[in-house]
This record gives C-alpha cells, structure tokens and sequence, in this order.
C-alpha cells in the first residue's frame, strides 16, 4: 500500500491550498481516508475524513475553513484549505484505513505546509 501525499508547499496567511494523497494498493471504494497534521512537540491531529458512503468529518474549529473531498475514479482525496493561519502551520498526512472485513491503516509519508504572517 501506498499513499502520496503532494500539494504543500510555502503560502501567506489568508491563502489557500488543496492537498491530495492518491492511494494505490486499497479497494479505495472500501477504504476511510483522513487528513491529520502534526507539529513540532505535538501529536498528530484529526483534521477531516471521509467514507466511502460520503459521511465527512471535520472538527469544529476547522469547519469553516477546510474541506474534505475524495475521486473515487482517481483513488485520491482531496484537503483543501481557505483563510490559513500560521498556526496551521504543520506536516499533513493521509491515512487510510481499509476494513476488509478486519481493518488495516496505512500513512502517507506527509506534506509540509507553511502559513507565513
């Protein structure tokens, strides 16, 4: 399995970016895909996820700003990103968990994303 993450990259406060990680190895029809991002000293967090029935999550404090959209045809999930903030500042990564019945996560090896002030 493996998951490619691209899209990073340096961009001002108030930019935007799309993340995308496309999967190869998964029945990407069967398989939960996540972004979480990390920072320096801290623990990687939950930043959205979606299923394959189109059940999204995202948390609260980043609802407004962040999207979560997957091409089933293309085996990619998209993050994008609107109004970033420095503290959004972080490596993203993709995760993917495949239940075939049992279940299975793999990471993506991460893309670095810098909000400049």
């Amino acid at each position: 399995v493996q998951l490619q993450a691209s899209g990073g990259g340096l961009v001002q406060a108030g930019g935007s970016l799309r993340l995308s990680c496309t999967a190869s190895g998964v029945i990407f029809g069967r398989t939960d895909m996540h972004w979480y991002r990390q920072t320096t000293g801290r623990e990687r967090e939950m930043v959205a996820s979606a299923t394959p029935a189109g059940r999204i999550i995202i948390p609260d404090s980043m609802k407004d700003r962040f999207t979560i959209s997957r091409d089933d045809a293309k085996n990619t999930v998209y993050l994008g990103m609107n109004n970033l903030k420095p503290e959004d500042t972080a490596v993203y990564y993709c995760r993917a968990i495949q239940c075939t019945p049992l279940c299975n996560a793999y990471w993506g090896q991460g893309t670095l994303v810098t909000v400049s002030s």
